[in-house]
């Protein structure tokens, strides 16, 4: 089924909407919430899934977990951050994975460790020192309670990421100290690592020279926060009360890197030009491209070019080096071999073509797509019997009206068809407000099209009256309100959503 290869209106609404959609209204996620005998209380959390499988006729994806502390505070960066690095012309750096942002109650008490005794740096803040210390009951709520909960409720991979500014930072690395395996990979923004008269800090030292961190990946971002009259090599010998920050975590960094403790991939930067406050999106950003670094398939000219199987076991091999990297199995992804296979199609590079989609049947046999490509790939080729068992293999997973219509047509059966007078009652001129697109429906050469300005028009199939498809573009459905035989509103069905175009007044 072709996808990115045909420029169409739908396709170029499913790429600006990728996120779910209420009329006039674009949500990036859902708040939940889970009520912990832990932390006596209800609490609320953020989660983002992708929305990137295209609808059900796609195999089910599952995803790796971003746990998000300061949750409220970073959810739409971080999220809008992922989306963009997972999915950067099909050639994603990071995968696509769930966003779990965990809002705050008590901040003080959670993202603390530890009480804080005879700190002269808490003279004046005795609130916050009264109610710190919780941070062991709050990372219990997490591993005990909150995992579990979204596990059993959202599409997970077992490989998850915890991400803290801060005080979050703080319990980033007692997490990492105390609770290493709890997650994959650890991205900790300017730490609060003057906590308790420094005496966290020495524990964190300690640690991290005694344990084994084999599979640990910690990522670690200063801020400048300095007065102008330092730098880091001057502040290191500063004792002022308001260097304790960056000393503290200068520090922690010069000691892991002095004694790259055991298994520990780690690496850090001095953001010169950010402070705290503005650290976190730019710390988040290189973090994410430093743990995935190896993720990302590079291609070629060549690659394409190339009219064998060669980009197929190129991809198999780099998927199976990301796949012990993750420790779970990872695909390529299902869409973008699809493209890769109709790419190939159309190039005349029949062997290639046939190598993708044979790799998205060996991944993904629970999909009706990859069938359905399949036989258009058998079609292509001349070979009316094994493309008519494709079908049937993709029609046995889930009933599709292209699939059908396509099958019909092979197998010499009657498809609902409509004449060029009967085409004509659905054209007119309309816009979809939602999105700020106007649309047009036009007959040429006996077929109803669809356009929009600056798009290539595309051919709708009637598969009865009033309904059609659009050709080439999977899970599509446009449906015609007609009053005396005239459109007065066109529903539109695609994956990332739905649409009303009413005539253009």
């Amino acid at each position: 089924m072709k996808k990115l290869f045909i420029l169409s209106l739908f396709i170029c609404i499913s790429l600006s909407l990728n996120a779910q959609t209420d009329n006039n209204k674009v949500f990036i996620g859902t708040i939940d919430s889970i009520s912990s005998s832990i932390m006596n209380e209800k609490r609320k959390v953020w989660v983002y899934v992708p929305q990137s499988s295209g609808g059900d006729i796609y195999a089910k994806q599952k995803y790796p977990v971003i746990y998000l502390l300061d949750g409220d505070a970073h959810f739409y960066s971080v999220v809008g951050m992922i989306q963009q690095l997972s999915q950067v012309n099909g050639n994603t750096i990071c995968p696509e994975m769930i966003v779990v942002g965990i809002p705050n109650t008590n901040r003080t008490r959670d993202l603390t460790p530890t009480k804080s005794v005879n700190d002269p740096f808490m003279k004046d803040q005795p609130a916050i020192e009264k109610a710190a210390g919780g941070g062991e009951a709050f990372m219990s709520f997490i591993e005990k309670e909150l995992m579990p909960y979204i596990d059993s409720i959202y599409p997970t991979q077992p490989y998850k990421i915890l991400i803290g500014h801060s005080f979050g930072g703080l319990t980033v690395m007692n997490t990492v100290i105390n609770h290493t395996k709890l997650f994959n990979s650890y991205i900790c923004i300017d730490p609060s690592m003057w906590w308790d008269n420094m005496n966290f800090l020495k524990a964190t030292e300690k640690a991290l020279s005694e344990k084994n961190f084999a599979g640990t990946t910690l990522y670690l971002g200063i801020a400048n926060t300095m007065n102008e009259s330092m730098d880091v090599n001057k502040v290191q010998n500063d004792t002022a009360a308001d260097s304790r920050h960056i000393r503290s975590i200068l520090e922690m960094d010069k000691f892991i890197k002095a004694k790259n403790p055991k298994g520990l991939t780690y690496d850090s930067k001095y953001y010169n030009g950010d402070d705290h406050g503005s650290v976190p999106l730019i710390a988040e950003y290189d973090a994410l491209r430093f743990i995935f670094d190896k993720y990302r398939l590079k291609l070629s000219n060549k690659d394409f070019e190339d009219s064998t199987t060669v980009l197929t076991t190129k991809m198999t091999k780099h998927y199976a080096e990301v796949s012990t990297m993750m420790g779970y199995k990872v695909s390529p992804p299902e869409t973008m071999v699809n493209n890769m296979g109709y790419q190939a199609m159309s190039q005349k590079q029949f062997a290639k073509a046939a190598g993708f989609f044979k790799m998205n049947i060996a991944n993904y046999p629970q999909s009706l797509n990859v069938y359905d490509s399949y036989g258009d790939y058998f079609v292509a080729i001349g070979d009316k019997q094994n493309a008519i068992m494709q079908f049937k293999k993709a029609l046995s997973i889930k009933e599709f009206a292209e699939t059908r219509h396509k099958l019909d047509e092979l197998e010499g059966k009657a498809a609902f068809k409509l004449n060029a007078a009967d085409l004509q009652k659905y054209t007119g001129d309309f816009e979809i407000e939602s999105v700020g697109i106007k649309v047009k429906t036009f007959v040429s050469d006996n077929v109803l099209k669809i356009s929009a300005t600056g798009r290539s028009d595309s051919e709708l199939s009637p598969t009865s009256l009033n309904e059609f498809t659009v050709k080439g573009l999977e899970g599509s459905k446009m449906r015609f309100e007609m009053t005396d035989n005239k459109p007065t509103a066109i529903h539109i069905d695609v994956s990332e959503g739905s649409f009303i175009a009413t005539p253009k007044k």
